[in-house]
């Protein structure tokens, strides 16, 4: 095998893309998927880092409207995240890989506190790394927390995996005439509202040059395929 275009990658998932077909919580089958393609990438001699989101467990935005502290549902929202980490961990594990979380909030021996040079370190002798609990403050996203990762480790990519396969200039499961872009700049996700992550996560992926490219996660050897340069999903750049 040749060697990957993208030697050291930053692998965003959404929380409720471990729901599977479920509502809520963590599916299984999904988890050992996901598990699965993470080994692939460590087989590809791919350094992988990942960012989850907590969304699957709790959402915030409702608690909010009814009366509670943004800040706590922020806070609450971190503790989810760590939840899904450590599933991920365990999963990867259980496949014979080396996988380690690392929180940007202390959690005592769940899990080791972030800093970029045990990230690197890790990263460095073939190990996944699991950042959790997003940045450690209130008010930016685990997409914030993706590139502001992905700056700090020094991603040549960053792949946001999703439940379509790419970028569409409309939502494509309400639209079924929704164009799908192949390559995008930045200033034009920000000009065209396009949503494919928060604006700050964009501005900060833009200003260090790490190029995006969003895909279908439920497609086999798609994180592989990325990694090699291949042309799937959307890339942004």
């Amino acid at each position: 095998m040749t060697h990957p275009t993208y030697p050291r990658i930053l692998l965003k998932l959404s929380g409720e893309a471990l729901m599977g077909s479920g509502q809520f919580g963590i599916d299984a089958e999904t988890m050992q998927f996901v598990a699965k393609e993470i080994k692939a990438l460590q087989e590809a001699k791919v350094q992988t880092a990942i960012v989850v989101g907590g969304g699957n467990i709790f959402r915030g935005a409702g608690l909010v409207s009814a009366g509670i502290n943004p800040v706590s549902a922020d806070q609450m929202g971190m503790l989810a995240t760590a939840m899904n980490a450590l599933a991920i961990q365990d999963a990867v594990e259980k496949l014979d890989m080396r996988a380690h979380v690392l929180s940007a909030v202390p959690l005592g021996n769940s899990c080791e506190v972030y800093s970029h040079r045990l990230a690197n370190d890790y990263l460095a002798q073939g190990d996944s790394v699991i950042f959790a609990a997003g940045t450690g403050n209130p008010f930016f996203t685990t997409d914030s927390a993706a590139a502001l990762r992905a700056a700090e480790i020094q991603a040549d990519l960053m792949i946001k995996a999703t439940k379509v396969d790419g970028v569409y200039d409309s939502d494509p499961m309400k639209n079924p005439t929704a164009k799908r872009y192949n390559k995008l700049d930045y200033d034009s996700v920000i000009e065209q509202q396009l949503g494919v992550m928060d604006i700050t996560a964009v501005v900060l992926a833009r200003s260090h040059q790490i190029p995006l490219r969003v895909l279908d996660m439920q497609q086999s050897g798609a994180f592989v395929q990325a990694a090699y340069g291949e042309n799937i999903g959307t890339l942004v750049s």
